[in-house]
């Protein structure tokens, strides 16, 4: 026993900075263990990635390493840079600050005036050169395929601006208005079927509208005229008259059905009850009606026309209660943001281009963007603060932004017509879109919804822990 304590007590102190401890401890100051967790060898003999591991998991390989170099090694990393799964490097903000190992520990107080990451009452486990991080690591460009996932011919597809010929149910039924008939898809099962035709002589399809539980389907006529057909048991409802002019928009609110006319006016209808005891006029434009969209709590209805001017309209007035009239050329394309309430995006036609956003709780424009080309068509993903636009003159593409940034996230091409009809998938990440070329395209252009700290997350480090 002698002999083992002899050999374990130091000879003679060992001080580092005046402190005193009970092991000898080689100084590694020169060793730079916050800036190599890997050598440059250790890359070269990395295993080759397996063929199904997409580059967001060599992503969140980096995110991951980088934070264990922030909290272990303090070695302030914030950003990751956008490389391949193989590339280990990073971009630290600072060198090292402390060494790996130390004799004592040097305790921070914390004191109201004091800045840093110390705090008594932290919000976040990690730093805040972490959270940094991870926020940026969020903000990794998503790959967008540029090629449609299916294609489906659509002969008799009305090449019109202001029509509105293509809708997408939440129980997966898609509607199309090919010339006098109304057509229905299973994106479930691939199965087709006519649902109607349209037996009035000169009478044609203008528009299509699914209800929100997507039992009910609406067909606006050339003549004014508005159809409801039940689609599962393929027979008509009611016909609803009242139009003068063709109908080229609809929009459901539970059961209540607003139409848009060339005849300037919206109607507004229930129903469940007698056209002549439900229905509700709103007049505010002077040309034809092309775009009507309700806000996702249901409570305010913009309608856009060829008079250049979006309205806004709530149940309690029969006068629009905001007005915009920035654009330069019709306004079909109207958005709600699911993300923000009351934010509305829309976009005009050949002679303007541009798509605009408003907050109506201020009545106040907001941001803008330069297209370059006509703007048929707009929706906002549900599971990200994103947009897609369709377009016609003179580019006939599809872009996604990011919203609000307005950074684009992806340009799609391959309709060789004005892509003029645009419908989103239940679930959120497809869409389709129709054009002149008598052709509807399915892209996948929006994320699945998860959450930010789902199992397969950079964010959560419990899934990690070895």
């Amino acid at each position: 026993m002698a002999l083992c304590w002899a050999l374990a007590l130091p000879t003679s102190p060992v001080s580092s900075a005046g402190k005193y401890g009970d092991r000898y401890i080689p100084a590694r100051a020169g060793a730079q263990w916050g800036l190599h967790f890997h050598g440059p060898e250790d890359a070269t003999r990395q295993k080759p990635r397996s063929k199904g591991s997409g580059a967001a998991n060599g992503k969140s390989g980096l995110v991951y390493s980088a934070l264990l170099k922030n909290e272990l090694l303090g070695a302030g990393v914030q950003k990751v840079r956008d490389v391949k799964a193989g590339d280990l490097s990073l971009q630290p903000s600072a060198p090292p600050s402390r060494k790996l190992f130390t004799y004592a520990p040097s305790t921070a107080h914390w004191s109201p005036d004091a800045g840093g990451d110390v705090s008594p009452y932290p919000l976040s486990p990690v730093s805040t050169r972490s959270q940094s991080l991870l926020t940026s690591a969020q903000r990794l460009t998503r790959n967008v395929a540029k090629s449609p996932f299916k294609i489906l011919e659509a002969p008799g597809l009305r090449d019109d601006f202001y029509l509105n010929l293509l809708d997408w149910s939440c129980l997966n039924v898609i509607a199309v208005g090919l010339g006098t008939r109304v057509y229905l898809w299973s994106a479930a099962t691939c199965q087709v079927t006519r649902l109607c035709e349209l037996s009035g002589d000169g009478d044609s399809l203008t528009s299509v509208g699914w209800s929100e539980r997507g039992k009910l389907v609406a067909v606006g006529t050339q003549k004014g005229s508005v159809q409801i057909w039940d689609a599962a048991a393929e027979k008509k409802v009611s016909t609803l008259e009242g139009h003068t002019g063709r109908v080229g928009v609809l929009a459901w609110n539970a059961d209540q059905l607003s139409s848009g006319s060339r005849d300037t006016r919206v109607l507004q209808r229930d129903v469940r009850a007698s056209p002549l005891q439900s229905q509700r006029w709103l007049r505010g434009h002077e040309q034809e009606v092309c775009g009507l969209r309700w806000a996702p709590d249901h409570q305010l209805l913009a309608s856009g026309g060829n008079d250049n001017k979006l309205l806004l309209w709530n149940p309690a007035s029969p006068k629009p209660v905001q007005q915009y009239a920035k654009h330069g050329a019709a306004v079909k394309a109207i958005a709600w943001s699911p993300h923000q309430h009351g934010l509305l995006a829309s976009g005009g036609g050949s002679a303007d281009c541009c798509v605009r956003f408003w907050d109506k709780l201020t009545g106040q424009p907001l941001q803008r963007i330069k297209t370059g080309s006509q703007v048929c068509n707009l929706a906002w993903s549900r599971h990200s603060n994103e947009l897609v636009s369709t377009h016609g003159y003179s580019e006939n593409q599809i872009v996604v932004w990011r919203y609000p940034s307005l950074a684009q996230v992806a340009r799609l091409t391959g309709h060789t017509y004005l892509v003029l009809f645009l419908a989103m998938s239940p679930d959120g990440q497809a869409i389709v879109t129709g054009a002149g070329d008598e052709t509807l395209r399915f892209w996948n252009v929006f994320p699945k919804s998860y959450s930010s700290w789902g199992p397969g997350s950079a964010l959560n480090l419990f899934s990690r822990i070895r």
